[in-house]
């Protein structure tokens, strides 16, 4: 009778002939239709054969407002299935969520959902932080787990049990902050009431990260940048931390892609992956091209060709997908902590990795008295707060520093 179908989803209103209730008629349910799958969604009416033929043209009112009713619910699963539909996140999970059916809905196939909408979207870190996330809930509760069993003493109770399997502080902090954002969807679509929403203030707080958030001094800085114990790749991997931390704190994934179309100039012109997709506004970064990045892309780089795909290094080649891209900046990230945990060592330094190449880079400004919104706009960040955030997480060890100094009578 009611009938809506686009690309590979069809929904339709079907009488369900299977099975005859107890009082000899047949209900009457809405069928969504998806890549050969099919779902029944019930709309609680109930009728016979007969009355389902003459459905659509009846004027009798017992039947006109069962047509009105089965409309209603045709009407509701549509809607939530054409809006999934446009954003490209259509799945039976995610309908079932949205039409918030709390009884066969649980967080395992909401969050189950979600990593195959980062998967689609070859979002892999997200696709593999979730499912590690599951993987760790699941440890704990197993496969069937409802959302209203998530309560304050549920999640204290987790985090004892995380902690208990060895979890870092770091890696139980952000799977709190996943299972946040499943929950908090999960409200937002009806599953859950706002009352039984168990993070917050007074309620749930996550714990906090136990992050080693290191900036280097420019001393150290000098000391790792200049370190070489005659080994090739020992002084490739040092320089690439350095380019890393003279182009702004780039992360990797950034600088492997960087092409010659990037260069303008005097200065590296580039948008961060991470926030391209996601923000509304397209943050342009830009950076000096200082001759010591001159030098380390002629020592290691591609030869400027002429052509502005060219890449700036040589690690990528640039027709890698998504999902090639994830795992090669993984290892040669990974390749790299190795090398600065082995430079960190010979020189006497707290363990060095790539992330503290952006670290070093904000504080070191923010020491010599450079203006925030200076440092927030090389950043790339999205605003003021964030960056003043941002410096005062890893500033503790200066104020630890300072503090030691109020006691040094020596």
């Amino acid at each position: 009778m009611f009938k809506y179908s686009k690309d590979v989803i069809s929904v339709l209103s079907v009488l369900d002939a299977r099975r005859a209730k107890k009082s000899g008629l047949f209900p009457v349910k809405i069928q969504v239709i998806y890549n050969r799958k099919q779902k029944y969604y019930s709309t609680g009416q109930e009728l016979s054969k007969e009355d389902w033929t003459n459905l659509a043209e009846s004027k009798s009112r017992r039947l006109s407002e069962i047509r009105s009713s089965v409309e209603n619910s045709f009407s509701i699963i549509k809607s939530q299935v054409e809006s999934l539909a446009e954003r490209g996140e259509f799945g039976f999970d995610l309908l079932s969520i949205r039409l918030g059916r709390c009884a066969t809905v649980t967080v395992n196939a909401a969050v189950r959902a979600k990593v195959a909408d980062a998967e689609r979207n070859e979002q892999y870190s997200t696709r593999n932080g979730y499912h590690s996330m599951l993987l760790g809930i699941e440890a704990f509760a197993g496969k069937d787990i409802p959302f209203s069993t998530i309560t304050v003493d549920w999640l204290n109770r987790l985090e004892r049990f995380w902690s208990n399997d060895g979890k870092s502080k770091s890696t139980i902090n952000v799977y709190f902050k996943y299972l946040k954002a499943i929950l908090n969807q999960a409200r937002m679509d009806g599953v859950i009431k706002e009352v039984n929403f168990p993070f917050g203030r007074g309620r749930f707080e996550m714990p906090s990260a136990e992050g080693r958030k290191l900036a280097l001094t420019l001393e150290q800085i000098k000391q790792l940048v200049t370190y070489t114990d005659g080994n090739e790749e020992t002084e490739m991997y040092r320089d690439m931390w350095f380019f890393s931390y003279l182009c702004n704190g780039i992360n990797f994934r950034d600088m492997l892609y960087l092409t010659y179309n990037n260069i303008e100039g005097d200065e590296i012109c580039f948008v961060r992956a991470k926030t391209k997709n996601t923000s509304k506004q397209i943050r342009t970064i830009r950076a000096v091209l200082t001759p010591e990045m001159r030098n380390i892309i002629e020592r290691w780089g591609n030869a400027d060709d002429g052509n502005p795909d060219t890449l700036l290094f040589k690690f990528a080649t640039g027709k890698e997908s998504a999902y090639e891209i994830k795992q090669l900046v993984c290892k040669v990230t990974q390749r790299c902590n190795i090398i600065l945990a082995r430079i960190s060592k010979a020189l006497g330094l707290p363990r060095v990795t790539t992330y503290a190449a952006r670290h070093s880079f904000a504080t070191v400004l923010k020491r010599s008295g450079t203006n925030i919104s200076y440092i927030s706009e090389s950043l790339g960040h999205s605003n003021l707060m964030v960056t003043e955030n941002y410096l005062a997480s890893f500033e503790q060890d200066e104020r630890k520093k300072n503090a030691q100094l109020l006691t040094n009578f020596d």
